[in-house]
This record gives C-alpha cells, sequence and structure tokens, in this order.
C-alpha cells in the first residue's frame, strides 16, 4: 500500500502567500498563530497523519466497525490509535481556551485536518462530527450545559454525533417526528428513530454526547416546530462522573460501498419509556442551531474532497513512477519506460495536481475569511469576510466533493486494470469519496442554496463584489506576464478574464429569472455551482501564479517549486477554467432540454 506524505510545503505556500496566515495574528483572539507555531504544528500534524492514521486505513476498510447486541467494535488498531489523538491534543486545537482547547484559528486547523482526513478518512469523521456538536454548544448552549459536556469533548473523552434525519424523512427535515415530552425537573424525555448516525455508537470513548432535533408536544408544523436537545449515552452526574446508561441504543450499522471504518448507525431514542435529553437554547430554534454544526460540518466535508483527491494524486503518481509498460512516443528503438512518460497519463496526473492546488487555496482562503468573521475588530470588515464565507461553503462543499469522486476515479484510471483490484488500493479512494457529495446536503441542495439564499435571495450583492476582486487581478496578472514563464502566465489572464465573465453571464440570468421560471433556474443550480468553483478555483491558481512570480523575481530559492506552480496554472487554465464558458450555456439555456420532455417519456 502507498504512503501519504502532507505536501507541508505546498500547505505553506498557500497559507502564507494566498490565506494571509501573516495577517491573521493581528486579530484579536488569533495572535498565537504565528508562523514558527504553525510550521512546527504541520510537522507534526503530518507526522502523526503518516505514522499512525495511514497505515490504519487499509484495516479500517477490511475489517470496518462490528455491530453486535447494540455494542460496536470500530477495527483492530482504531481504539488506540483515538487515545493517542485525543492526548495529543489533536482534538483540542481549533477549540475556546476556556473549555481547555487551545484556540487556535480555523486558518491553522485547516490543514492538519486535511492531513487527517487524506491518511484515513473514515477515522476522521468522529472528531468532524465532535467539532460541530462543539460549535453548537458553545454558541447556544447554557452555562450548565457547557460546564458539563464541553471540557471532556474538548478533550476527546467523549466524542458527539448529530442527529437530524429519520427513515420518512431524508434531507426533509421538516418530516422530523421525534418526540420530547417536558418533565418537572426541566429535563425531556426523548423518542423517535434517527438513522445516518456518524459514530453513533463506538468503542474509543466512554461516553457520547448526542445532538437530537425532536419537537415538543406543542410546536407549530414544518421546520419552525423543531427543537435541539443534548442527549448523552450516559447521564453525568453533578459531580462529572457518569451515571446511567441513558435510554438510547444502536439498532443497527449500514453496510455501505466506503468509509467501511467508520460506523454509520440507526439510532433508537425512548424504547423504555424514554432518553433523558436537556435543552439547547430556545424551543423551537432547533434547526437554526443545528445549521451551526451543519455548516460546520459542510466546510469540513468539502475538505474531504480535497483530502481524498491529495491522497488520491500521491497514489498515482507513485504507481505511474514505478509501473513500466510501452515505449516512449517519439522516441525510436527505446526501451520499455515508466508509463509517466506517456501523454495522456501526464494529462490524468496534471489534472489531479491542478485540482488539489485549486481546491486547497480555494478551501484556506474561505477558511482564513471565517476567522475574519469571527474576530476582525472592524464590524464591516466581519460582515464582508461572513458574507464571502456563505457564499463560498456550498461551493468548496459542493465543488470539491464532486470534484474528488473525480480525482479519485482518475486515479484508478491511472492504474488501468489494476486500480480496479481492491489489493491496489486505488479502489478505496473512490468508494471513500463517494459519500462525501450526499451527506450533509447532496450538491443539488448545496446548488440550490448557493442560487437562492447566497445570490437571489440578497440580489447577487456578494457574488458580484467577487467577480470584481477577480476583474481587479488582471492588470497585476498583465505586469506579470513580463516576468519569468510569463507566456504562461498570459494564459492563465485570458481564461480568467473569460471564466469571469462566463460566471457573470450565468449570475446575470439567474438574478433574472429567479422570481418568474424559478424551475427553468434550478435545472442550473448545479451546473452553477460547479462554474463558481471552477473559477473560483482559477482564481486562486491565478493569484498563486503572481505569488509564484514575485517570488522567483526575488530569486528566494525553492525555484522549481515556484515554476511548477506557475505550470501548473497554465495546465488549469487550459483543460479546466476552459470549461466555464459551456457551464455558463447550461446554466442559461440548458432549462429547456430538462423540463420540456413528458415524465413518462423519461
Amino acid at each position: 500500500m502507498s504512503q501519504y506524505v502532507a505536501p507541508i510545503r505546498d500547505m505553506q505556500f498557500v497559507l502564507n502567500e494566498l490565506a494571509g496566515l501573516g495577517e491573521h495574528a493581528n486579530m484579536p483572539g488569533c495572535e498565537e498563530a504565528s508562523p514558527d507555531l504553525v510550521d512546527a504544528i504541520m510537522e507534526e500534524g503530518g507526522k502523526f497523519a503518516s505514522g499512525v492514521l495511514a497505515p490504519l486505513n487499509w484495516v479500517g476498510d477490511r475489517h470496518g466497525a462490528k455491530w453486535d447486541q447494540g455494542a460496536v467494535t470500530t477495527a483492530p488498531g482504531w481504539k488506540e490509535a483515538y487515545q493517542q489523538f485525543a492526548e495529543s491534543g489533536w482534538t483540542a486545537i481549533g477549540c475556546p481556551t476556556e473549555f481547555g482547547g487551545q484556540g487556535l484559528p480555523k486558518l491553522v486547523s485547516i490543514p492538519v485536518s486535511e492531513m487527517f482526513k487524506s491518511a484515513n478518512l473514515a477515522f476522521s469523521l468522529g472528531p468532524m462530527l465532535t467539532q460541530g456538536a462543539i460549535e453548537a454548544l458553545v454558541l447556544r448552549g447554557s452555562d450548565e450545559l457547557k460546564a458539563r459536556y464541553l471540557n471532556n469533548m474538548v478533550a476527546g473523552i467523549w466524542t458527539g454525533t448529530m442527529n437530524l434525519t429519520e427513515p420518512q424523512a431524508g434531507s426533509d427535515l421538516a418530516a422530523v417526528r421525534s418526540k420530547a415530552i417536558p418533565q418537572a425537573d426541566g429535563s425531556y424525555l426523548i423518542s423517535g428513530q434517527k438513522i445516518f448516525i456518524t459514530y453513533g455508537e463506538h468503542d474509543m470513548t466512554e461516553n457520547i454526547v448526542h445532538l437530537v432535533l425532536a419537537r415538543l408536544p406543542d410546536a407549530p408544523e414544518g421546520v419552525k416546530g423543531i427543537s435541539l436537545f443534548v442527549v448523552p449515552k450516559f447521564m453525568v452526574n453533578d459531580d462529572g462522573t457518569l451515571g446511567a446508561r441513558n435510554d438510547v441504543h444502536c439498532v443497527s450499522i449500514e453496510h455501505k460501498l466506503g468509509i467501511h471504518g467508520s460506523p454509520t448507525c440507526v439510532m433508537s431514542f425512548g424504547d423504555k419509556g424514554g432518553a433523558v435529553g436537556y435543552l439547547v437554547g430556545e424551543a423551537n430554534r432547533g434547526l437554526e442551531y443545528m445549521f451551526i454544526m451543519m455548516n460546520e460540518a459542510r466546510f469540513s466535508v468539502g475538505m474531504e474532497g480535497l483530502a481524498i483527491s491529495e491522497r488520491a494524486y500521491q497514489k498515482a503518481l507513485q504507481y505511474a513512477r514505478e509501473r513500466t509498460q510501452g515505449t516512449e512516443l517519439g522516441v525510436k528503438g527505446g526501451g520499455k519506460v515508466a508509463i509517466i512518460k506517456h501523454p495522456d497519463v501526464r494529462r490524468m496526473l496534471m489534472s489531479m495536481k491542478a485540482h488539489v492546488e485549486a481546491m486547497r487555496a480555494l478551501a484556506y482562503v474561505t477558511a482564513a475569511a471565517i476567522d475574519t468573521a469571527h474576530h476582525h475588530a472592524d464590524e464591516q470588515e466581519r460582515a464582508k469576510a461572513q458574507a464571502f464565507t456563505d457564499l463560498m461553503i456550498p461551493i468548496v462543499k459542493g465543488w470539491c466533493t464532486e470534484t474528488g469522486i473525480q480525482m479519485a476515479s482518475t486515479g484508478i484510471q491511472v492504474h488501468g486494470g489494476m486500480g480496479f483490484i481492491e489489493e491496489t488500493g486505488a479502489a478505496q479512494y473512490l468508494r471513500d469519496a463517494r459519500i462525501s457529495a450526499i451527506y450533509e446536503g447532496t450538491t443539488g441542495i448545496q446548488a440550490n442554496d448557493l442560487i437562492g439564499r447566497k445570490m437571489a435571495r440578497e440580489g447577487g450583492v456578494t457574488v458580484k463584489a467577487l467577480i470584481a476582486t477577480m476583474k481587479a487581478l488582471d492588470s497585476q496578472l498583465a505586469e506579470a506576464e513580463a516576468g519569468t514563464l510569463g507566456e504562461h502566465v498570459a494564459v492563465v489572464r485570458k481564461a480568467l478574464a473569460e471564466g469571469g465573465m462566463a460566471v457573470e453571464r450565468a449570475v446575470s440570468y439567474v438574478l433574472a429569472n429567479f422570481a418568474t421560471d424559478i424551475k427553468a433556474v434550478h435545472v442550473g443550480a448545479v451546473p452553477m455551482l460547479n462554474l463558481m468553483g471552477i473559477v473560483c478555483g482559477g482564481w486562486q491558481m491565478a493569484r498563486a501564479s503572481l505569488a509564484a512570480q514575485r517570488k522567483l523575481a526575488e530569486g528566494s530559492g525553492d525555484a522549481d517549486f515556484y515554476r511548477s506552480k506557475i505550470l501548473t496554472s497554465r495546465f488549469y487554465a487550459d483543460h479546466v477554467l476552459s470549461q466555464a464558458a459551456g457551464l455558463s450555456h447550461t446554466v442559461c439555456a440548458g432549462a429547456v432540454g430538462a423540463m420540456a420532455i413528458d415524465e413518462h417519456l423519461l
């Protein structure tokens, strides 16, 4: 099996040159994020990812999680790895210091998160869901709930879950039926069944803190009648010790295409009279609070698309360098060569490399905006960053996960027939990647959110500002054409300009027709999301070209790395950004072909 090596050099470039890590330390609450500390964290994170988590990836896939009479056992070595993970402080890296966290900004935790997801995606899901639960309790939990649960969750002693959907509900949370009956002591008895609960039951920690959506007896119908509750696996005594087992149980785990090491549970609440739960925040505002967790999770799932692409790329690159087959085109009488010499294999590898770099840049820049929205001293800057974040999260989630599936598939193609054989390892990445475009909201849901809430509702203010930002880069790119590899920068400049115009056309169509022909606009929602992802990725690749050009001019060293940046951006311009015009056409004109045919003819 291939080894995972954290791409720390590229991560450092993106953090410092594109995401503005140096400016982060000037914001309140981010003072600890010095370059030396961040480098040390990434170095240690890379060691843990490659040395502890990566070797267990294959084990988790082969062995999987096992269910027996309500108990779930993780794959061999996982419990010990999790204990080491928690003891090393990785669960606390981005959490508030008042609850035992390290208080580091998201921009610092994101590269480490990418490493862990690349090394072992199924393992990383438990800490990801716990982080979302922590975030919801920090922002909306009472002081009593915070004191009772957060320190142990931050320390990794307990984990957390999100319990949203039910068998009859799917993505329609208005159909949630779980009940919450008030008790005299202020608690609630929760009853109902939840499905698709990641790490709803496992053997890695002594307690699991479930956040559960349920309805009060007098709740209004629909999404306005949903409340959020904390339901622990074991009750917690006033002194912090664990008490009796709560009435919540795992009745089965799913048999899945991928992420076999991560138990996906069917959870039953209240089979013996009711699971004791505690209201989070105000009644009937549960969906609003759950979206705190969901936005955190959606961004993190988008990171999965990046992470699995990186892992698949490393595996494909290693194989292409080692696999000898065929002679080199244009070389008469030559011997057999490694397949990396073949143009189509080179194209596939460059596609993987370019997409990985574009996704990483876009995700890290979005993480920086999240920090700015939370920490910047200026209220207007916070609002501006929040608007940008809101626009980007469905793009990061939708485009990166769809791209992750494509890149994992491309990795198999590089292997040829051997990629279809499980023992090679490449197939696992595709199987693991496939769920990422579905959970925490399918790509269609992300796309509907993008065109509805993030574009039409605000009249396109934020997306138009983004387009203007892209256009403002043109003059800098023009100047860079005179530098090293300037002819490649010129191609990037032209492609970005055309991509920006494609986005502008599509946005104008959405804004003009959303109120009068909503079905037609929604036909183009996913193409619109992909268009935005491709062009925003191109925007970051153009910025990377400029930064690399500047470093070459300064003679900063590592010239091969910077030349590679410019040439990879050129590939992205020719092979990826060039798709923008076609996607824009689909957004503006694709509705007729989708809606004209009668349903019975499908």
